[in-house]
């Protein structure tokens, strides 16, 4: 594969883009945070700061926890580098304004291509955190994505956030999958608006950072721990408020009265491996509305998938979290955009840190890029607050890259020359 993909009005997909793409009304030409975000913006203005101040306000082993990679964190740094090595080349005299970037995923009708990733155990990181990233992206209009190992159930979520609202599935495959179809069941009661099936986690790895802490397996606080909580006076406090956090969807199942170290004995005992395609296409058969499979990486497997009847492949490698040698999912993208075409909508997460980054994803094909690590960074480092800014600035910094490289609009992005030196040559075996 060309290390240089030309899309500047070429061929009828990028024609049709280019087309499409509607000039906003007339504004500011650069980006400025809502007003009430001003300060923070001074004080954070990248999420690299955001990083840097978490874990002065929580445990160490709680940001450790979220912080942490497969290995020695190898798969991390490469998910960063890849972006960091997509260079765009800018079209000017196009515009002086700051683009509009609404988008349609799955018929309805997000403020920007940005979500928040699943994510196992946030309220470790901050107490209440699931419920306070729902409300955020609510109140914003992006796609939220509770984990099924998260700490709010599925119910809950769909009080707090219910025209955004995604679910994402581990395997339950025990007794012809008696858990994996009731949890379906409950999405579907509660309008889950796109229902995603992980296919990335077939075994369990090691998180050395996450292991060192403690965590990993059941909770058990150590002397150390307790020293790390009580240095924390507002992670504390914030603990006081939520209480201990808790497997929500899943002690559903291991009985109400379950405990901490009961659900996750009860969830180790259960929950395990990666959906078949088989299985995946079991569950296509019971979900009505949108479905999409997170963990692809494989041109291959995504047409399987969209084979299967799958509205979204969802290009990730877990966030580094799984095993170190594996693809940066934005070097993989190129190709699963290629083979699926306009069958699918097309997802990515996996090393987003900042607007620029989603602009890169939406310039190589994908509709949206999805956040994880970033939003725990931001709960820990403000709290409350952490959420709501996050979005505020990840859509700022993404209107300011569309308008800086001369798109219009997030679709006309995919009409920009990039040079993508990553991009994985899947035609070629060992490359």
């Amino acid at each position: 594969m060309d290390d240089v993909t030309k899309r500047s009005g070429k061929g009828a997909a990028a024609e049709a883009a280019a087309k499409s793409a509607v000039a906003p009304p007339p504004q500011a030409a650069s980006y400025r945070p809502a007003q009430k975000y001003e300060a923070l913006h001074r004080k954070f203005p990248t999420t690299h700061y955001l990083r840097a101040a978490a874990p002065k306000r929580v445990p160490l082993f709680a940001f450790d926890y979220c912080d942490t990679g497969a290995g020695a964190d190898v798969g991390i740094a490469h998910n960063w580098a890849a972006f960091d090595s997509i260079k765009v080349v800018p079209r000017y005299g196009v515009t002086n304004t700051l683009p509009g970037v609404e988008v349609d995923l799955f018929g309805t009708r997000y403020a920007a291509p940005i979500g928040i990733a699943p994510m196992g155990g946030p309220a470790l990181v901050w107490p209440g955190a699931d419920h306070l990233m729902a409300k955020a992206a609510q109140a914003a209009r992006i796609p939220y994505t509770l984990g099924v190992a998260g700490g709010a159930s599925i119910e809950e979520i769909a009080a707090i956030a219910p025209d955004v609202f995604w679910l994402q599935l581990y395997r339950f495959a025990k007794d012809d999958h008696r858990i994996g179809f009731d949890l379906v069941r409950r999405a579907q009661a509660a309008n889950v608006k796109v229902l995603t099936l992980t296919l990335d986690v077939p075994v369990r790895t090691t998180r050395s950072r996450e292991t060192r802490a403690g965590l990993g397996g059941e909770f058990k606080p150590t002397v150390q721990m307790m020293r790390e909580m009580i240095a924390k006076p507002r992670w504390l406090a914030a603990l006081w408020r939520n209480g201990i956090p808790r497997f929500a969807t899943i002690r559903h199942y291991a009985g109400e009265n379950a405990g901490t170290n009961e659900v996750i004995r009860f969830a180790r005992s259960e929950m395990g491996g990666a959906f078949s395609w088989d299985e995946v296409a079991r569950y296509r058969d019971r979900w009505k509305g949108a479905m999409a499979v997170k963990g692809v990486l494989h041109p291959a497997d995504a047409e399987k998938a969209v084979a299967l009847g799958i509205d979204g492949i969802w290009v990730s490698n877990h966030g580094g979290r799984q095993i170190e040698a594996l693809t940066p999912s934005i070097d993989c993208l190129p190709a699963v955009v290629a083979a699926v075409g306009n069958r699918a909508t097309v997802l990515l997460d996996s090393g987003i840190r900042s607007g620029q980054d989603v602009m890169r994803a939406l310039a190589l094909g994908a509709q949206a890029g999805f956040a994880g690590k970033s939003f725990l960074w931001a709960v820990a480092a403000l709290g409350d607050r952490g959420p709501d800014y996050l979005i505020d600035l990840y859509i700022g910094e993404l209107r300011a890259a569309l308008g800086q490289i001369g798109a219009l609009s997030p679709a006309a992005a995919r009409t920009a020359t990039v040079r993508h030196p990553g991009a994985f040559d899947f035609g070629q075996p060992g490359k």
